[in-house]
């Protein structure tokens, strides 16, 4: 993996062997940016990633100076590489990590969110609840998007406040707009 841009564009970086996530491609990862900065500033923004894993879009949003970052997995493993590799890039000021199921989170968190980036394990059951849940929360700010990592296999266009859909090979990212 690598980062795509900003103030450590091009860095490298592999999770250990046997690492319990599935990363966002490259390909894919340079995809969705480019949908982002078509429909927002990524400056100065509080980001919510939810099921974090490699902290791959973390580190992304970090590197381009997007604000405030929150990263959440269930994984200590997961939040344990996140937080050595934001700190060996420098990024550790940027990004907070949470270990915590994304359901539980949400129905806690207090805080909201200019964006919200959401990566679920490919066979995910429980999309609508999630899509739900942060509605209902009102964890997104006016305004905001919710952007919804799946494969093609899986179809979001029915649920509420969904705005359309970019492929990138098996990878789609589903938007939400607030």
């Amino acid at each position: 993996m690598r980062i795509v841009s900003g103030k450590i564009k091009g860095i490298r970086f592999s999770p250990p062997k046997g690492f319990p996530s599935r990363p966002t491609t490259d390909f894919a990862k340079e995809g969705l940016f480019n949908v982002l900065d078509h429909r927002l500033s990524l400056y100065d923004l509080d980001i919510l990633d939810l099921f974090a894993g490699t902290g791959n879009i973390s580190y992304e949003f970090a590197s381009r100076e997007a604000g405030a970052i929150t990263s959440v997995d269930q994984n200590f493993k997961c939040l344990r590489f996140i937080d050595e590799m934001a700190r060996k890039f420098g990024l550790d000021n940027d990004i907070t990590t949470f270990k915590s199921e994304v359901l539980y989170f949400i129905e806690r968190c207090s805080s909201n969110y200019d964006l919200i980036f959401a990566d679920p394990p490919f066979d995910y059951k429980h999309y609508d609840k999630l899509v739900e849940k942060i509605w209902t929360g009102k964890l997104l700010r006016e305004e905001g998007l919710l952007v919804v990592e799946h494969s093609a296999r899986v179809n979001l266009n029915h649920l509420p406040s969904f705005v359309e859909a970019k492929k990138y090979g098996n990878v789609v990212f589903s938007l939400f707009r607030n």
